[in-house]
């Protein structure tokens, strides 16, 4: 066994990948580096904004903006090694390289969940207790709530990822499009299946219980929605809820699908595509339909790019 250990730590990976190396693949990859340009531009522009006009200097924006840095850095942690891997005809991954994947990916996804559930809770105060949210919600609150998040993201993630790369595999090639710990307990030699009851757990705390903390706070903003005699109010707090709530379900559904499976259910097709919508898509996704459809980040992009104009005159 020790020497089997030994092995799998002097030996490469193999990412079998998810783009074929044919026109179609092509085509694909460049439609994943258009999302990829997007979700980065986007991001950086709202965090910008956020650091540069004051009246976004509120806890929202605060949170906010570390839910933008976080998808910059998930969807670099994928992007680009895939599309190197594409381009060069070249798939494998070293061993420490797949493990630094398999970290920084588990920190950013749990960071986010988190970050989800903290901005949830932030606009059910902001709604349901206008009166209290100086209070409840501050500028410090908003700290540590967001200093949570980071380091619970990367205390699950040593756990796993140092659990994951201890065992021995039997297999070399991950057929995924990144180091995944769900695809890597397939090609492992021995029996995982208390390794996926600790994986359930963690679940449990980064995707069932935030996933729930969310759906409460909506159903309580829209209960007090429902109080608001004005209908431009109503309208506005209902075109909020449900984009947010697109983005929490096309983030926590595949999530919650791939994490809470066990191994014997997991397909390689299912789990690739699953993993996009997570991975890729709501990164891009995130700073459309929670900033740009926000009048005060429209009236600070103006207000900027009115100054910028400005100084070029």
């Amino acid at each position: 066994m020790w020497e089997q250990k030994n092995q799998t730590f002097n030996r490469d990976f193999i990412l079998l990948g998810l783009l074929h190396p044919n026109q179609y693949g092509l085509l694909f990859l460049t439609l994943i580096l258009i999302i990829f340009m997007v979700a980065i531009m986007g991001n950086t522009v709202l965090i910008l904004l956020i650091r540069l006009d004051i009246r976004l200097h509120t806890p929202m924006y605060y949170l906010l903006s570390h839910l933008s840095f976080t998808d910059i850095l998930h969807i670099s942690n994928i992007v680009p090694n895939m599309a190197s891997n594409f381009i060069s005809g070249r798939k494998s991954i070293t061993f420490a390289g797949c493990g630094f994947q398999i970290f920084l990916s588990l920190i950013f996804l749990g960071a986010e969940c988190l970050l989800l559930a903290a901005m949830s809770y932030d606009r059910y105060v902001a709604i349901c207790h206008p009166l209290r949210y100086p209070i409840l919600m501050n500028h410090r609150i908003s700290v540590f709530m967001a200093s949570g998040c980071w380091l619970g993201g990367t205390i699950n993630s040593t756990i796993h990822t140092t659990y994951a790369l201890h065992l021995p595999f039997c297999a070399r090639a991950i057929d995924h499009f990144f180091c995944e710990v769900p695809a890597m307990l397939k090609l492992s030699c021995v029996d995982t299946s208390q390794y996926e009851g600790g994986v359930y757990v963690s679940a449990v705390f980064f995707l069932l219980i935030p996933f729930s903390i969310i759906l409460a706070s909506y159903g309580q903003i829209l209960r007090t929605v429902f109080h608001i005699k004005s209908m431009e109010a109503q309208k506005k707090a209902f075109s909020t809820c449900s984009s947010h709530l697109v983005v929490v379900v096309m983030y926590y559904g595949p999530f919650i699908f791939t994490y809470m499976r066990p191994k014997s259910y997991h397909t390689p097709g299912q789990d690739k595509v699953l993993a996009i919508l997570y991975t890729i898509l709501t990164p891009m996704l995130n700073p459309i339909i929670y900033s740009l459809r926000n009048k005060d980040v429209l009236c600070a992009l103006k207000k900027v790019l009115g100054k910028t104009l400005k100084q070029r005159n």
